[in-house]
């Protein structure tokens, strides 16, 4: 429990110091946004790439991949269920489901590296890689199908995913691996160096896209579905890691990804799909604030 812990204090911090340098306006809002995006399109595929790459892919563990998905379908469909609820409106549920479903990667990699190194990071790594680009079109087809009215041009998610410079690092990163291809040092040294600002451009920036003001107008229906979000993924993840053979280190990891709170992201999309977006600004600040309770309580319920 005390590594964990090592391993989650600086995160917490680096969080922290993202999210003051935002509040203080150290840092200007339209610099965030730069900073996000050239993490995006640069230094989050980079990582991916490196790390996927160097990763041997014959003993690669794609039964923690597939507990990860069926974890995200299961609690998916348990956000469908929320229209059933009375007063639930449209919007809310498409919210929900997306909430239920997205999490935060920086977070996860960082933990990941900190407690296992180099083979923890892969093994984040591949879990980014399925569930992602999962993610990412449960969330859009969600949103659209509940949204009260049509928001723009309709979306293409899968038109999107094939566009998408993180699914695209996944694809090429793997297939190196698949094939046995070495990345040249020079490559390899140029990825490296780009990786490792990844994390740190990564975590500051989910401190800066954190509104802690909405914890305020946070009331009973945030505080319930990031309940059923922060415990229910990772209590998904543990049933089907179990059932599939995991054990040790990949379960571990498996938890450690199904835990941390929702995507920061989550309330842009929320805002242009016709989501609930003071819903999921909420759900933001409320998991990201229980997560520090919860992540090291459901690792140490695995590690035991």
């Amino acid at each position: 429990m005390t590594g964990f812990l090592y391993a989650l204090l600086p995160v917490i911090a680096i969080v922290a110091l993202g999210h003051v340098l935002s509040v203080r306006k150290w840092i200007p809002a339209e610099s965030w946004r730069a900073i996000e995006r050239l993490s995006y399109v640069v230094l989050f595929p980079a990582l991916i790439i490196r790390t996927l790459a160097n990763t041997p892919f014959e003993t690669a563990p794609w039964r923690l991949a597939a507990a990860l998905i069926l974890a995200q379908l299961v609690l998916a469909g348990i956000g469908l269920a929320a229209r059933l609820l009375p007063g639930m409106e449209r919007p809310a549920v498409g919210t929900i489901i997306q909430s239920n479903v997205r999490w935060n990667t920086m977070i996860a990699l960082s933990i990941g590296s900190l407690l296992y190194g180099q083979e923890g990071l892969a093994l984040v790594t591949i879990a980014a890689a399925v569930m992602i680009p999962t993610a990412n079109v449960l969330s859009v087809y969600a949103l659209i199908a509940h949204a009260e009215t049509p928001h723009g041009p309709a979306p293409r998610p899968l038109l999107a995913l094939a566009r998408n410079p993180i699914v695209l690092a996944c694809v090429l990163g793997i297939a190196l691996a698949a094939t046995n291809v070495e990345l040249p040092r020079l490559a390899n040294d140029m990825l490296r160096i780009l990786g490792d600002a990844a994390l740190a451009l990564g975590l500051l920036s989910a401190g800066a896209g954190v509104d802690l003001s909405a914890l305020k107008r946070a009331g009973r229906r945030t505080l319930t579905w990031s309940l059923v979000r922060l415990l229910g993924l990772p209590a998904l993840a543990i049933g089907f890691g179990l059932a599939f053979g995991l054990s040790g280190m990949a379960l571990t990891i498996a938890v450690i990804c199904a835990a941390t709170p929702t995507a920061t992201s989550s309330y842009i999309l929320a805002r242009e799909l016709g989501g609930d977006a003071p819903l999921a600004a909420n759900l933001i600040a409320v998991q990201t604030v229980l997560a520090m309770l919860t992540l090291p309580l459901l690792y140490l319920l695995v590690s035991a």
